[in-house]
Parts: C-alpha cells; structure tokens; sequence
C-alpha cells in the first residue's frame, strides 16, 4: 500500500482546492507539502478556470501547527544543515509566492494555526477564522524566531502587538485575531462544505464570507492593549525588561504576569525577535523573507534551537539549558550577527 499523500490537491469547479494532509502531526509542514503547495499554486494560477484558492487543514484540530521542528532538529544535529536550510529557503518563497498570488486565495483556519502554518494562511487574501482559531508564533519558547514572514506581517499589527506576539508567544483567539487584523472573518463552525461548494460554484469569496461569519466577539486584548503598547515598543530587549521589572513593581498585574512568562524563553531569541520586528517595519516582503533566511542561517549554527527542542518536545523536561542564560549576559554584537548579510542571500525570483 501507498503512503497516505501529504497534501490533498483537487480542481472543484471553479475552485482550486489544497488540503494539508498530517492529522496526526497537526499538519505540520515538510519538505514534500512545501513542494506540492507550491506546484499545485503554479497550476493553479495557470489554469484559467480556477479563479480561487483555498487551503484548508485535515483532521479538526489543526490548521497548521508549524514547521517539522523535530525534523530539523534530527538535521541540524546529524550534520545535515544544508538540507534544514533547503526547507526553510523553499518554505520562505513560499510565503512570498502567497503574499504575491494573482488569484484569490483563502485559509480556512478552525484550530490550532502556529508557526509554519501562519505562513501559509496569514500572507494570503482572506483568513476565515473558525471558533477554534488559535494563533501564536511561540517559537522563542525553542531557541527559535518568529519566521514565515512574521518579519513583515507583525511589525504593521496595531500598536506593539507584533512586538508582543513576537517576544512572548502569547496565544490568541479568534476574536483578538479579527481585531488585529489577523483573521479577515470569522466563520461559523461546520460550514467549510458549504464554502466550498459556493466557491466552487463560481461564487466570489467577498459575497459568501459574509453570508457564514459569526457574530463578532469583543476582544479580551483590547484589555491589555496599553500595557501592550506601553512596554513593548521598547527599543531593546534590555529596556524592555526593565520596563516590565518597574510595571511589576508598580503593582501592574500585566508586567508581572509577562514577565514570568518570558524568564522560561531563550533571551537569545526574544532579543532577536524584538530586533527583527523593529527591522521589518522598513522592509518589503522580499526583503523581509531574505532576512529571516540570514537569522535562521545563523540559529542553526547556535544552540538554543537544538536545546529548546529537546527540552520542550524530545526529552519534554522542560528545562532548557540556554546560553546565555540571562537577559543579563547577552552580547548585543552577538544578536547583530544574526542579522548581517550572508555569502549566499535566498534568491526570491
């Protein structure tokens, strides 16, 4: 018998139709779904009677849940770093292919929507946004950055939010994410079937949204948005620290409950995560892709990455050993060098 394929993808009419296809790995993305996302959207694009897209995930409960983490973790410690990179470079084009695309192209997302998955939903058209919707780029939680095109989509979130998002991993729901603007709708519960066959059927994506979106909620982060705004859009992650040790000693329960949160994250991470926020505000997509190729070529050859992973989903000790291990240690030369230019920059073209 044949493998189950990986992704899923079908002509319905009108509509070009992919289904990411690991249910039992939360759909995250490997090397052979980037490939075939990409070659099913070149087809598709192509084809002159498919005039939408959409991208959903199997299972129920995941959209996406990120990258194949473990996968480049077994690469990058059996000296297999050229071939982590060679996902991470086509996953990157990608984004950008998606950013860029000349048709309609919709995410379905009711679930769990992490990391890699972010990347493929977030840069497209429309995001529908089940009741399920979870979003977080968590990935400073591994030794890890904010990737997928986080470098350009979170610096132009209202406010600091990005910097938020970024630096903590904090998860989100789905109304939070209609209120930034991470969700473009929302969308009732059990009517993908019926989407799909309007889409199908010819029918714009801007006439059948409406028509199956929820009532809004009120977002719980408007709450919180002037702490938000007040601590993070602090210019390094030095600053921002000392913000939050002074909120918490002013007896602000938001910088106190942040800032337990961000003393179990890589500082090497968060201080890379907050600086490539504050660089994408100027960057376009492009550029802001071939930046994150240049600080995930230099993660890979550091050692917070192979620690979180291990400490967080091999081993599950959750006791990472991370070097540095303080805000305080931090070499700000060293986190600059995640970000110089690299002999062989990702060609986006």
């Amino acid at each position: 018998m044949s493998e189950t394929p990986v992704i899923l993808v079908e002509a319905r009419g009108a509509l070009g139709l992919i289904t990411l296809n690991r249910p039992q790995a939360l759909n995250a993305l490997n090397l052979p779904m980037v490939d075939a996302m990409a070659e099913a959207l070149d087809a598709f694009e192509a084809n002159p009677a498919i005039r939408q897209v959409a991208v959903r995930g199997a299972g129920g409960k995941a959209f996406c849940a990120g990258g194949d983490i473990r996968l480049m973790h077994e690469y990058g410690t059996t000296g297999r770093r050229a071939e982590a990179l060679a996902f991470w470079g086509r996953e990157y084009r990608l984004n950008a292919r998606i950013k860029a695309y000349s048709k309609p192209y919709i995410a379905l997302v009711d679930g769990i929507v992490m990391g890699g998955g972010v990347g493929v939903s977030l840069h497209g058209s429309h995001r529908l946004a089940g009741p399920n919707f979870l979003f977080a780029m968590p990935e400073v939680g591994i030794g890890f950055f904010p990737d997928v095109g986080a470098t350009y989509a979170l610096p132009r979130l209202p406010g600091a939010a990005g910097a938020w998002l970024a630096v903590t991993g904090a998860r989100i729901r789905r109304a939070d994410a209609l209120h930034l603007g991470l969700a473009t709708n929302s969308m009732k519960a059990g009517v993908e079937a019926e989407i799909l066959d309007a889409l199908a059927a010819g029918e714009s994506i801007d006439t059948i949204a409406p028509r199956f979106a929820d009532e809004a909620a009120s977002p719980p982060m408007t709450a919180s948005q002037g702490d938000i705004d007040r601590f993070f859009a602090a210019a390094s992650l030095a600053e921002l620290i000392t913000g939050l040790e002074n909120g918490e000693r002013e007896g602000n329960v938001f910088a106190a409950d942040t800032l337990k949160g961000m003393r179990g994250k890589s500082p090497t991470s968060m201080a890379v995560a907050l600086e490539q926020i504050q660089r994408g505000r100027s960057l376009d997509f492009k550029a802001a892709m071939q930046l994150e190729y240049r600080i995930v070529s230099r993660i890979i050859e550091g050692t917070d990455f192979y620690e979180g992973v291990r400490a967080l989903i091999i081993d599950k000790d959750n006791a990472p050993k991370w070097s540095p291990a303080t805000f305080e240690a931090l070499d700000p030369q060293m986190i600059a060098r995640h970000f110089a230019p690299l002999a062989n920059e990702l060609a986006m073209d």
